[in-house]
């Protein structure tokens, strides 16, 4: 609309200027017939003002004024328009005016003669044909500018279509035939889009394709390696649970050499016994979503610290809770049980493996956004092994024999609360790991 306007406005405004210019001339036409005979018949005179569509011509030549060519005129003279002075802001703003006038008025018009006629030549005419002819020329140009309209929208519709539509549409297509099977290779899309912004689009597609399907792939390797693994455990642990009874009598032998040697045997097939158990846990990958809700974390604890101490025995590892039994948080009661009960279980075995005395501490610091649960213990700190690869499964373990299973079941049970588990600090003078709990529910 915007270049309709820019074309339409300009152009009848020069049509307005070439019709007032046209009279000119034929009314000069007209008053040279005149000084060829100076004795026209007044019948002749009408009819060449008539052709000339001017009601008077007035011709300056040698600096005298001469009125060549007269009839009565029907009203006053409203305005006088001099083309040779007129500037195209002008000649715009008259055109608009008359196209909107509908009033027939009588204007004089003044200009240049062609061919260096005269100095000046002034005419006297109705403005009637000059708005007809107007209207008959906007119309003209208005229907020429709807047909270039629809010529063009349709040339911008196949355009479109063919740079931009198909293109998406192809997208849109791999993209459904990958989500329906993400193991046919067909699937994946082959860049071509001649657009720079589709083209990149493609590239980002493929990419995220190849390797959705290397994960999927290796995913399934992990699955069906998985589930080998895990037969092989179970049927691997009901040997070892059947070996570990036959230890049991074989501990009661009278022989000192196999009284010597049975307790290391026990504690070999002990251990082979917990990380089979600890693989099939870590791999059924059951755990289910915690169940939220205000929870007594001090009673919790508290229950840990009472089983842990019996598990310590007669070794001098202290246990102390500074959680006051009315805190409240929120949480799975049951899966954060396991997830202290692990970290206190550790630092318990870390202080008994050094043969000394401990303490493991177990606080709570409260904030506007998060709980945060501290265990700390006074053990010999973790080795650098284990702290790069504190929560992997079967890399993270500390102590001898362990699987590294226990801190990321853990992590994994934390993350569900919408948490995490850290390793605040370790070193000589022992460890502490620290637990966030979101005080919120996690909605925006």
């Amino acid at each position: 609309m915007l270049a309709e306007v820019l074309i339409f406005v300009p152009s009848i405004a020069r049509f307005r200027e070439d019709f007032l210019l046209s009279r000119l001339e034929r009314a000069q036409i007209a008053s040279l017939a005149l000084l060829a005979d100076d004795m026209l018949a007044t019948e002749l005179e009408a009819e060449l003002l008539e052709n000339a569509g001017v009601f008077n011509v007035v011709l300056r030549r040698d600096e005298v004024r001469q009125l060549m060519l007269s009839s009565p005129i029907p009203n006053p003279i409203s305005e006088t328009f001099d083309l040779r002075t007129s500037s195209a802001v002008s000649l715009i703003g008259d055109a608009m005016v008359r196209l909107w006038d509908r009033e027939n008025q009588v204007i004089r018009v003044m200009g240049e003669p062609v061919r260096d006629a005269g100095l000046l030549i002034e005419i006297t005419m109705e403005t009637a044909p000059l708005r007809a002819a107007m209207i008959e020329y906007g119309v003209r140009i208005l229907a020429l500018s709807a047909v270039i309209s629809v010529f063009t929208a349709v040339l911008l519709f196949i355009a479109v279509r063919m740079f931009l539509v198909k293109p998406i549409k192809g997208v849109v297509g791999y993209m459904q035939r990958y989500a329906a099977a993400p193991e046919d290779a067909r699937g994946i899309i082959t860049p071509n889009a001649g657009v720079t912004e589709l083209r990149e689009a493609e590239e980002a597609l493929l990419q995220l394709q190849t390797e959705l399907t290397h994960a999927l792939k290796q995913r399934e390797r992990l699955a069906q390696l998985g589930g080998a693994v895990a037969k092989v455990s179970h049927d691997l642990r009901n040997i070892l649970t059947s070996a570990q009874l036959f230890t049991d009598r074989i501990e009661t032998s009278e022989d000192p050499l196999v009284r010597r040697l049975a307790p290391k045997l026990v504690n070999s097939i002990t251990r082979a016994v917990s990380l089979c158990e600890g693989t099939l846990a870590f791999g059924r990958a059951e755990e289910p979503a915690p169940t939220l809700g205000m929870v007594h974390l001090g009673q919790i604890v508290d229950d840990i610290a009472e089983s842990e101490l019996l598990a310590a025995g007669e070794a001098k590892v202290r246990i102390l809770n500074t959680i006051p039994a009315p805190v409240v948080v929120r949480g799975d009661g049951e899966q954060l049980f396991r997830v202290i009960m692990n970290l206190v279980r550790n630092a318990r075995q870390a202080i008994e493996a050094t043969g000394k005395p401990g303490q493991v501490t177990i606080s709570l610091r409260e904030e506007d956004q998060a709980w945060w649960i501290e265990i700390a213990d006074t053990g010999p700190g973790l080795p650098p092994k284990a702290k790069e690869n504190l929560f992997t499964p079967f890399q993270g373990g500390v102590r001898k024999g362990g699987t590294g299973l226990g801190l990321a079941i853990a992590a994994e049970l934390i993350r569900g609360h919408g948490g995490s588990v850290a390793l605040k600090q370790t070193g000589p003078e022992g460890t502490i790991f620290e637990i966030c709990l979101p005080r919120g529910d996690g909605a925006i």
